[in-house]
């Protein structure tokens, strides 16, 4: 049969019905799950409708809980996006010889996609109390004064602690770095030489051209990558788990433990905190979606 004579109807069904499977999965375990979670954060255990859930501004622990969880995304994301800048510059525009650049490409996307339980072990393994890198610094010691061993260096003896909110920071800061390398490589790539050329041919120096060309056109795009960095790290949830144990107050431990299912749990206030999450994560992505749109047409594709 020839395609152009085939009826309408049954040719725009058979274009899309290679989405049917997206559309299918995302109804399933997205869509569903989502009005599940808004109606069970109005509802009490025996199904009735309740506000009593929504208490973010009551609770010192749910309030403390957000506040911890915003902390770590805040300093991961500008840490990281600090960072992973300088990075991409140096792959993208630096003198970076190609062997290099490819490594550091290949690094970064993997351990952008490096997190969980093995990245908790992985630091504990390294700056744990018994981490080799602990063991290496506990080991170098001298005589003091009064002939006593002296070590100095051993971290935890100064005030370092991996299973605290520096531990989780120094740990998302691993993956966290990485996905910025990833994110703003494209939009430093999309910088035109042309901009560059003319700028010089001005008379203008290197750093002019930073400070009132370039920068100016990725500023958007890095602050737009650095809320995709802050929405990372908002919501992560296996790295501190494993990492702490839990003991750490973050908003998706305690929505962990409330949906868990023990005695002391409480489903319907996990439902609840998630949609606070969902909220913030919502403007989030709203955000970064402005930014990249603001961006785009000075960049190329």
């Amino acid at each position: 049969m020839n395609p152009s004579r085939r009826n309408p109807l049954i040719s725009m069904l058979w274009d899309w019905i290679g989405v049917v499977p997206f559309f299918v999965f995302i109804t399933a375990f997205l869509i569903f799950p989502s009005l599940n979670l808004f109606s069970g954060a109005f509802k009490d255990a025996n199904g009735n409708f309740t506000f009593t859930n929504l208490n973010f501004f009551t609770d010192s622990y749910v309030i403390k809980s957000y506040i911890t969880s915003l902390q770590v995304s805040v300093i991961t994301s500008v840490v990281g996006g600090i960072f992973g800048f300088m990075v991409a510059y140096a792959i993208v525009l630096g003198r970076t010889p190609r062997w290099m650049r490819n490594i550091l490409t290949t690094f970064s996307g993997l351990a952008a996609n490096f997190g969980g339980v093995p990245l908790a072990f992985s630091f504990i393994a390294t700056l744990g109390r018994t981490g080799f890198i602990t063991a290496i610094l506990k080991n170098i010691c001298y005589n003091g004064a009064d002939g006593s061993a002296v070590c100095p260096f051993n971290p935890y003896d100064n005030g370092f602690n991996l299973y605290s909110l520096l531990g989780i920071v120094l740990a998302y800061t691993y993956f966290q770095f990485p996905l910025m390398v990833l994110t703003i490589t494209p939009a430093l790539q999309g910088l035109k030489r042309d901009w560059r050329e003319a700028s010089e041919n001005l008379g203008a120096s290197s750093t002019y051209y930073w400070m009132n060309v370039a920068l100016p056109i990725l500023w958007p795009s890095i602050l737009g990558a650095m809320i995709l960095l802050f929405g990372s790290a908002f919501g992560a949830f296996a790295t501190a788990q494993a990492l702490t144990g839990g003991s750490l107050a973050l908003v998706t431990i305690l929505i962990g433990q409330q949906i868990r299912g023990d005695v002391l749990g409480n489903p319907n206030e996990g439902y609840a905190l998630a949609l606070g999450m969902v909220v913030i994560m919502a403007f989030t992505i709203a955000g970064y979606t402005l930014l990249k749109r603001r961006t785009a047409r000075w960049l190329k594709v």
